[in-house]
């Protein structure tokens, strides 16, 4: 807290963070000073930083490919990094404790970047989402998913999904506090990939379902972000993960929800269909899936706005959570500044 108010006290002049008047038998801080110059009253004001409460998710990871364009499946991708503030959600990324909102300067400019979601594997694993951050808050990007045969997906703030085939391999490694490993592929048999991480959950070994993501309200809406994507035949992790590529021709896979951060879905095996017009060698599907674009939301009371610069695409609700007014950063990068009204 940036004190800037003194009295004194015991003959020494001290400094006032605070402020609070008793009504009704009940302390109440202050926030608004209104005082009396030249006959025209002015509002003054008693704190120059306000708490402010937020959730950062990065972009998530790619889903990985088949090189073949048959067996076996490429692995899941990571979820994007999922950060958030005691008060919006009851865990933050990889089930640790919510951290504490940030304090903010009236009157300063400061970063907002939203990621990317990784690209679609083509000719490998899937591309590591990109991060997005807020302030001193950064989540990491997720993991791209890792290609058939092999183990070199990506580490983010969920890690990729194992490839698999007959080789043995891992699941890639997420961010403490941001997210989980992805899914590994040992002594599985088949060709189905693992799921990549989520927030809230690491896929099995010879999963192939994406982890599932973590819940917040910052919203006023209980929604979840950051699943994981998955691989041949295997769902994508609650929170906006793609599901992987299968075997029927029309079943394709999908890319990670944008604004949630999903991991993409990896490719499906034994000539899975996977995205339109990207067979080869028959119905085989090569490529995997895209991740979805990350987010930043941050609410702060009605006393203060909110203005954006730079590229950023932003939007404000002013109903669902009383008192407050919600941000959402949905795209781009750029700068905020907060003001009193």
């Amino acid at each position: 807290m940036v004190c800037t108010s003194y009295y004194k006290h015991e003959g020494n002049w001290e400094e006032i963070c605070d402020t609070y008047l008793k009504h009704e038998d009940d302390w109440k801080r202050v926030c608004v000073i209104w005082n009396k110059e030249d006959g025209e009253w002015k509002r003054g004001y008693s704190r120059q930083e306000l708490e402010v409460e937020f959730l950062v998710v990065g972009g998530g990871g790619g889903g990985g490919t088949s090189v073949s364009g048959y067996d076996p499946a490429g692995g899941g991708g990571g979820a994007g990094g999922f950060r958030a503030s005691a008060g919006v959600a009851l865990t933050s990324g990889g089930n640790s404790t919510p951290e504490a909102p940030l304090a903010l300067s009236v009157g300063t400019s400061y970063t907002i970047s939203v990621g990317n979601g990784g690209s679609a594997g083509s000719s490998g694993r899937g591309g590591n989402g990109s991060s997005s951050t807020f302030a001193t808050v950064t989540a990491s990007g997720g993991g791209g998913g890792s290609q058939e045969n092999s183990g070199n997906g990506g580490d983010g703030g969920s890690g990729g999904g194992a490839g698999g085939g007959a080789t043995s391999s891992s699941g890639r490694s997420g961010t403490a506090n941001q997210g989980h490993d992805g899914g590994d592929h040992i002594s599985c048999g088949g060709n189905a990939g693992s799921g990549g991480g989520g927030a809230g959950e690491e896929p099995g070994n010879c999963d192939a379902s994406g982890g599932d993501g973590l819940p917040s309200t910052i919203t006023g809406t209980e929604v979840y972000y950051a699943g994981g994507g998955g691989s041949h035949g295997g769902q994508g992790g609650r929170g906006g993960g793609g599901k992987g590529g299968r075997l029927n021709i029309g079943d394709y896979g999908s890319i990670g929800t944008d604004g949630l951060g999903g991991g993409g879905g990896g490719t499906g095996n034994v000539a899975a269909q996977g995205q339109p017009g990207n067979s080869q060698l028959g119905n085989g599907q090569k490529y995997g899936y895209r991740g979805g674009r990350g987010v930043v939301i941050f609410r702060i009371p009605n006393l203060f706005n909110a203005t954006f610069s730079g590229s950023l695409s932003t939007s404000v609700d002013t109903t669902s959570v009383p008192g407050y007014k919600v941000y959402t950063a949905s795209s781009g990068a750029g700068s905020v500044v907060i003001n009193y009204v």
